[in-house]
């Protein structure tokens, strides 16, 4: 007979998924074992496999549940009656907030992705795609003479504003909520005035 799926099955597994990001962050994903996570999270190797069969399926729902929310977050942001400023702000405000407690699975995105297998990696850089696609969109939008023409330079000013994101996230990890927002200010700046609008912001 099959074993019955718990009532508190699905917390479990959710448990699990933090304890195995800060081992996975913090002894690096193809040091640390099942049984490194089993231990942390205070229970049987064997039980642990009841929950997930392999560390590939642990490095997958970690950052299937990261990105998913993070692109839910961004991806479904009330947009209308703003102005591109506006929209990119709001944007780039969420995603810098959303990084927020957030860096055991930052950490171990670029080492995790290539381990998972192909339709693994496309889903997960399908939730990457999304977020970039909302902040090209605007940039077009805002700067459409320039760039409407031109897709080196579209790409290149999109990845930029996700460049000036990540910088923060290394360089900030505890940064406070006002200064999360106080640098999405700076970002959104720079990008539509410049450097010398960035004292306005």
């Amino acid at each position: 007979m099959a074993r019955p799926i718990a009532k508190d099955h699905d917390q479990k597994r959710s448990d699990i998924l933090m304890v195995a990001a800060q081992v996975f962050a913090h002894n690096g994903i193809t040091k640390a074992s099942m049984n490194d996570v089993a231990k942390q999270c205070g229970i049987s190797k064997a039980n642990i496999y009841h929950y997930y069969s392999s560390k590939d399926e642990l490095i997958f729902g970690i950052l299937d549940n990261y990105l998913s929310e993070l692109r839910d977050r961004i991806c479904y942001l009330k947009l209308d009656n703003l102005s591109t400023e506006e929209q990119l702000r709001s944007v780039v405000t969420a995603c810098l907030l959303a990084y927020d407690g957030m860096d055991n699975e930052h950490k171990i995105q670029n080492e995790g992705l290539p381990l998972l297998s192909n339709t693994q990696q496309a889903l997960l850089k399908d939730y990457q795609r999304e977020m970039v696609a909302v902040v090209r969109s605007i940039l077009l939008q805002g700067f459409s003479n320039t760039l409407s023409n031109n897709k080196t330079l579209l790409r290149s000013t999109t990845m930029s504003v996700f460049a000036m994101m990540n910088w923060f996230y290394m360089w900030h990890p505890k940064a406070t909520r006002k200064e999360r927002k106080a640098y999405a200010n700076t970002i959104v700046s720079m990008t539509f005035h410049g450097i010398g609008g960035c004292s306005k912001s």
